[in-house]
């Protein structure tokens, strides 16, 4: 059983206005913060819930609230269901989707195959309650609605819910081998980046200009302007 009463911010509620207990030990109680509780019995939080009495439906006695009252430290005990529930009988087989839905199915699908093309068959047909066949003629393109079919989140369509989406998908990565093939561009070693270049000295002293021979060639085209002028 759930340590925390049903409809807590409503169970809230009730105990603020009916109560003498402290913040403590209604937030104690209820599984909320004390100071979302302070801030529900100054009116800016919770506007609109309507309290619960959680004497009605079994959940505490009004001794435990009376034993609360007179010792601020005590904190209430909720009261164990007398209503037990019988555990629910483990599914088996695809999943039943109903007929108003299944025309909704080729269209999750294509969301699926595009979205998370991890998904085995065997996980879509668990997620959607379809065929292989179904999903092989969606992937091929030979579906016969396939010019109409638009891509849309099953968990929009109410086919399956976001936590057994999640969990697929979990699922899904977990079994797919990491591609080692192809990491992405890394920074190359420092070994590599600080190495020196064996040729780099001899492609140094080829580029140096010797500054005589420089010199020497401009006095000598310097004199032949002046022999010309003289002409």
């Amino acid at each position: 059983m759930s340590n925390a009463p049903l409809m807590p911010k409503a169970t809230a509620v009730w105990l603020l206005d009916n109560t003498a207990l402290t913040f403590d030990q209604v937030a104690d109680f209820t599984k909320m913060h004390p100071l979302e509780v302070r801030a529900i019995a100054d009116g800016d939080a919770a506007q609109g819930i309507k309290g619960m009495d959680p004497l009605s439906n079994g959940q505490l006695t009004r001794e435990e609230i009376e034993k609360g009252e007179k010792n601020p430290d005590y904190r209430l005990r909720l009261q164990e269901s007398k209503v037990v529930l019988p555990p629910q009988p483990k599914r088996k087989g695809p999943r039943y989707t109903p007929v108003s839905r299944r025309h909704e199915r080729p269209s999750a699908i294509l969301w699926l195959l595009r979205s998370h093309p991890e998904l085995k068959d065997a996980q879509i047909m668990r997620l959607v309650g379809t065929t292989k066949s179904t999903i092989a003629s969606v992937r091929d393109r030979t579906h016969w609605n396939t010019s109409q079919l638009t891509p849309i989140d099953p968990v929009t369509l109410g086919l399956c819910s976001q936590i057994e989406l999640d969990f697929e998908v979990a699922r899904a990565a977990k079994e797919k081998p990491i591609d080692t093939a192809y990491g992405g561009a890394t920074l190359l070693p420092a070994s590599e980046t600080t190495k020196k270049d064996e040729y780099e000295p001899a492609e140094r002293s080829n580029d140096d200009l010797n500054v005589d021979a420089v010199f020497a060639k401009l006095k000598t085209l310097g004199g032949k302007k002046q022999d010309e002028e003289e002409e």
